[in-house]
């Protein structure tokens, strides 16, 4: 069998190379430069870029003005924004898309999926939260609209990104039955309050207070499978994301050792280095090989085994260049510290390490 990429496949990885060398993760005005500072926006500029590379219209189906390619094609472009630490909703666009496309009624496909295609609408996705193979039991419950046109929404989500300035959000909910679906909704929608939040990685989040919102039908995703699809989908990316991350930072640990001399020799040269060094490589190919066949499959214990190995693994390798740097490691002058705290935000987003190994087990356990 060949597993090798398809050419619309590394077209996509291409593009994505050539916007996002453009990127500098330690640009003067890059939020988080400055420990406790705090985002107003995320990169607009960088968004219209990935716009005219088509590559916001990459899950996007063709019919509606988009690539209509699929989740490795997406990992694949998303590995290259980690590694830059790329300040725009990619993944949660993309993956909302996918969903939209799969699922979502005619009305919102017709109206949403080409204006994100063209990068007229940004998302975000609530709930990020979540732990495990399927979505938690929600914050947000969803009861008929009296005149029986829609729901009515009311409870609250934390953390959710890119919230202030998103041009639609995405919101779980349950209905009195326990039946999952998902809302879309725009952040002037009547009863939708944010209250500020400020995230690990330094850009803005907020918490989402949903007072008797109304939603009509045509907006709502009722399929049952839909939720959980997309907390896969999230949670595949962000092991895309975590591993382009990683890679950067081996990358530049392994430069810095290599010229950092101590009595007369490079760092590079001691037995002790190679060997944390070789360990955190070893770290990346098992991050890549979960990725890849989460992303394939996106079955639930796959998606599991790739977060347990992206959570772990992104956290051992920017402690282990943190320790190898020395005293620049810790100095906020140097880039290392945002990949540090970006690192941090994607261990846990969509669940740590300890949460999807026990719905691993619960998985293999039930079936």
């Amino acid at each position: 069998m060949d597993f090798s990429f398809s050419e619309e496949q590394q077209a996509a990885q291409e593009a994505a190379r050539a916007v996002f060398a453009q990127v500098s993760p330690d640009a003067v005005d890059s939020p988080a430069l400055t420990p406790g500072a705090v985002a107003d926006d995320f990169d607009r500029a960088l968004w219209q870029r990935l716009a005219r590379s088509d590559l916001l219209g990459l899950t996007v189906p063709a019919e509606h003005g988009g690539l209509g390619l699929d989740l490795v094609a997406l990992c694949l472009v998303l590995r290259e924004a980690g590694r830059v630490l790329a300040r725009v909703p990619l993944l949660e666009t993309s993956a909302a898309a996918l969903v939209l496309a799969e699922y979502g009624t005619e009305q919102a496909r017709a109206a949403l999926l080409p204006r994100i295609a063209a990068g007229e609408l940004a998302v975000t996705v609530a709930g990020q939260g979540r732990t495990g193979h399927e979505p938690a039991e929600h914050a947000v419950t969803a009861l008929p609209a009296p005149d029986g046109d829609g729901w009515v929404l009311e409870g609250v989500q934390t953390a959710v990104p890119w919230a202030a300035t998103a041009d639609f959000a995405v919101i779980p909910a349950r209905t009195a039955e326990g039946r999952p679906l998902l809302a879309l909704l725009a952040p002037g929608t009547a009863g939708l309050l944010l209250a500020e939040q400020a995230s690990t990685n330094g850009e803005r989040y907020a918490e989402m207070r949903l007072e008797a919102v109304r939603v009509p039908a045509r907006d709502v995703i009722a399929h049952p499978d839909a939720p959980a699809r997309l907390h896969r989908l999230l949670a595949t990316g962000t092991c895309a994301l975590a591993l382009g991350l990683g890679s950067r930072v081996l990358e530049m640990t392994s430069a810095y050792v290599s010229q950092r001399e101590q009595f007369g020799f490079p760092v590079a040269t001691f037995q002790a280095v190679a060997v944390q060094a070789a360990d955190r490589y070893i770290d990346l190919r098992a991050m890549e090989a979960t990725l890849w066949q989460a992303a394939w499959r996106l079955d639930p214990v796959e998606v599991a085994v790739a977060k347990m190995w992206a959570a772990d693994g992104v956290r051992r390798v920017v402690q282990t260049a943190q320790h190898l740097h020395g005293g620049m490691g810790a100095d906020t002058d140097y880039p290392l510290h945002r990949f540090h705290a970006w690192a941090k935000q994607w261990e846990l987003s969509y669940g740590p390490a300890a949460a999807h190994e026990a719905a691993l087990a619960d998985l293999l356990a039930t079936h």
